[in-house]
């Protein structure tokens, strides 16, 4: 008996998305964050990618760290964006430790064969302006170091905004969630 060989569906490419609160939705209805808006995106732009969340409210770039392989084993992305950091600022953690936990990320990404997007963050001035400083400079130079794409600020345009912003001034409302998308946008769109 003879089978017929069925060719193999090719698998839409996978975004794997590794962040904290921010990427995760943290205090909005299902479905309406900014990577379910990403998603919509690729969509309207005609694009197959399947977009995966594997973010944490929580999340720091260690924990990350920690993660990582297995999102990788797992999803196979052919694109990683790490969105994580922030809650390493507001934990005050070394900032040489963030750049470690990010660079070990990108490398893993890396020898999985998938492309990074970095998302950088930037912390209120009450740390200290010097700790201020070097954390937002920390995506920059690993940005240049690793040699992939960087969102300077995941925040840009409305970080000083209160009204886009939840009662606990830290996570974007609803109304801010598009404004994210825009600007991830500008730093995917070359990789897809």
């Amino acid at each position: 008996m003879w089978l017929a060989a069925t060719p193999l569906q090719a698998q839409p490419p996978v975004i794997l998305v590794l962040g904290d609160s921010l990427a995760a939705g943290y205090g909005l209805p299902q479905g309406r964050g900014w990577v379910d808006l990403l998603q919509r995106k690729l969509a309207e732009e005609g694009l197959d990618h399947r977009v995966v969340n594997a973010s944490t409210s929580g999340e720091t770039t260690l924990g990350g760290r920690n993660r990582i392989g297995a999102a990788l084993e797992q999803h196979r992305p052919d694109i990683v964006i790490l969105e994580l950091g922030a809650n390493d600022g507001l934990r005050g953690q070394p900032v040489a430790a963030l750049r470690d936990n990010l660079t070990a990320m990108i490398r893993a990404s890396r020898r999985s064969g998938a492309q990074v997007l970095l998302i950088g963050m930037r912390i209120p001035p009450n740390y200290g302006q010097d700790y201020t400083r070097k954390f937002h400079a920390a995506f920059t130079e690993v940005a240049r170091a690793q040699r992939v794409p960087l969102v300077p600020f995941l925040l840009e345009g409305f970080a000083d905004k209160r009204d886009l912003f939840q009662q606990d001034g830290i996570h974007p409302s609803l109304q801010a969630q598009p404004r994210i998308v825009d600007t991830v946008w500008k730093a995917l769109q070359p990789l897809l």
